[in-house]
């Protein structure tokens, strides 16, 4: 969805149904994960007080009002359960039921092809995908069915009961969790005295950085459709090379999610590696600022290469394999023409300008708003020189293929 930018309009809004979905799903297994009350899920649960503790002003009141006093509390146990078994799926129905009636309503997306428009829908008739989810549906649920019966999962047996004063060694949260935990694994043990109240920046930083992380993601739509100006409705998919920068930035976001990933397996990759947990633990560190800059670098190299070979393509076709040989001794390649299909694929998406430069003060003297510059940079970011290869005319295209017809 994000690659293709089935997110931008009139789509906006399934995007954000679909990252509350995303998030209610990560509550909902937390809570769940939180309910037996053993030692593994008693340690998450500390994890959680302590995030929720490092919070401000409000983060003991908070607690006090999540576990209903102090931690662990007497309400634990009834509260999670009517969150995990009630309010969260209800919740995630109605946001379904609501995904699922706007994309009724918008027809689906699909890509540039011969006849396909913004005003149609190109493709086999909608029983066949419903065929096709059904199918997937109980595919998926089979294969539950028979985890359930024959694998061990979450065996709290061997964990033993919650105590406060013991953490089981090489405790994990589940992956969707993953990320969250791999902020507080490798975030120093920061404290500063503000006010005569202490932050432990050592919570309080990991919570801010997960949580900007994912609102980013859940606020992109909006933010790519003022940065670029554009109140369209798009039906028609982008596909990933032809938008560098998005997909770059999108690569750059699964980096950092990913090496969060792995920071939360800090102690266990260090016992079965026979290295330093420290070493993991900074390897971790420089990798959440290296790699998604190195990431989107080389996403978007990779994407401009990819749109060079596209045009390559368009203007010079095919290659045929077959070698011939010209009157004056030189070797050339023959090349075929494209077939119509292909060739409207290749040079069918729309290529973005970035915005005009905003003058330092208008026509009045006035000095041009923060805001206002802040867009022109953003979409010189996204569309700007070096973000796209010219995709060719159709005057190079009938000059380069008359050429080779001649």
């Amino acid at each position: 969805v994000f690659f293709t930018g089935a997110f931008r309009k009139p789509r906006e809004l399934n995007w954000v149904l679909g990252f509350g979905v995303l998030v209610l799903a990560m509550f909902a297994g937390l809570t769940g994960y939180d309910l037996p009350g053993d030692l593994l899920s008693g340690t998450g649960l500390q994890v959680v007080n302590g995030t929720i503790l490092s919070i401000p002003v409000v983060g003991t009141y908070l607690s006090f009002f999540l576990f209903g006093g102090e931690f662990p509390g007497d309400d634990l146990i009834a509260r999670f359960n009517t969150l995990h078994v009630l309010v969260i799926p209800a919740l995630m129905v109605v946001l379904i039921v609501g995904y699922v009636v706007l994309a009724l309503r918008h027809r689906p997306a699909q890509y540039p092809g011969p006849g396909r428009t913004r005003d149609n829908v190109v493709g086999l008739p909608a029983k066949v995908y419903a065929v096709k989810a059904a199918g997937f549906f109980f595919l998926v649920g089979g294969v539950i069915f028979f985890m359930a019966a024959v694998a061990e999962i979450n065996p709290v047996w061997d964990y033993g009961p919650f105590r406060p004063d013991q953490v089981s060694a090489g405790s994990q949260p589940d992956w969707y969790m993953g990320v969250a935990d791999g902020l507080l694994r490798v975030m120093p043990g920061w404290e500063i005295d503000f006010w005569g109240h202490t932050l432990a920046l050592d919570n309080l930083l990991p919570l801010l950085a997960g949580t900007l992380l994912f609102l980013a993601m859940g606020a992109y739509p909006f933010l790519e459709a003022w940065v670029t100006d554009d109140d369209s409705e798009h039906h028609l998919l982008d596909r990933p090379r032809n938008r560098p920068v998005r997909t770059a930035l999108g690569v750059a976001w699964l980096s950092v999610y990913t090496v969060a990933l792995i920071g939360a397996a800090n102690d266990i990759i260090a016992t079965r590696l026979h290295v330093s947990v420290n070493d993991v633990t900074w390897a971790v560190r420089v990798g959440l600022f290296v790699v998604p800059v190195l990431a989107f670098v080389v996403t978007k190299r990779v994407a401009l290469a990819l749109q060079r070979r596209d045009r390559d393509l368009v203007l010079h076709g095919r290659e045929t394999g077959v070698i011939k040989r010209l009157p004056h001794g030189e070797y050339v390649e023959v090349h075929e023409p494209l077939d119509p299909a292909l060739l409207h694929t290749l040079t069918s998406h729309e290529q973005n300008r970035p915005l005009d430069a905003v003058p330092p003060r208008d026509g009045d003297g006035a000095v041009a708003r923060s805001t206002q510059r802040l867009r022109t940079g953003l979409s010189g970011f996204l569309y700007g020189p070096g973000t796209q290869i010219p995709k060719p005319t159709a005057a190079e295209h009938e000059e380069i293929t008359g050429r080779h017809g001649s």
